[in-house]
């Protein structure tokens, strides 16, 4: 049981407390049964009657409730795992691929630039046509 899913385990407590639950409920309608059996007079009986039909009636709904909140977080807890495990693997391919890319051949050199100084007319473009128009006047 300790590698066995926590959604299965919710799913599995919740039917034994439904079970209990509807015992009891059960218990608790057969004994207004029996005082309604034992009453003597005939309001007695239809009292009694009317606390065991609403004793099940609410026992049935607070049993269903607790099955479906179980139901809820069960499913709830199944989706989070899921989800949980889908981002895990989204992280491990994320991992493996910046690795692949890390490992993978080194890039190739930049060529490496000259420092050399440029000529002013090579700096500004411009600067050539002005020299041009002094020499020409």
């Amino acid at each position: 049981m300790a590698d066995a899913d926590l959604d299965g385990i919710i799913r599995q407590l919740a039917k034994q407390q439904n079970k209990a639950l509807t015992g009891a409920v059960k218990a608790r309608r057969d004994h207004y049964l029996g005082l309604a059996a034992k009453a003597k007079d005939p309001s007695g009986k239809a009292r009694a009657k009317a606390l065991a039909q609403a004793a099940m009636e609410q026992g049935s709904v607070a049993a269903k409730r607790l099955l479906v909140a179980a139901e809820n977080a069960a499913d709830a807890y199944a989706r989070a795992m899921r989800k949980a495990a889908g981002l895990a693997a989204a992280e491990q391919a994320k991992a493996a691929k910046a690795a692949e890319n890390t490992s993978a051949a080194a890039p190739a050199a930049k060529p490496a630039r000259s420092k050399a100084k440029k000529s002013p007319a090579a700096r500004k473009p411009n600067a050539g046509k002005a020299t041009a128009r002094k020499a020409k006047a």
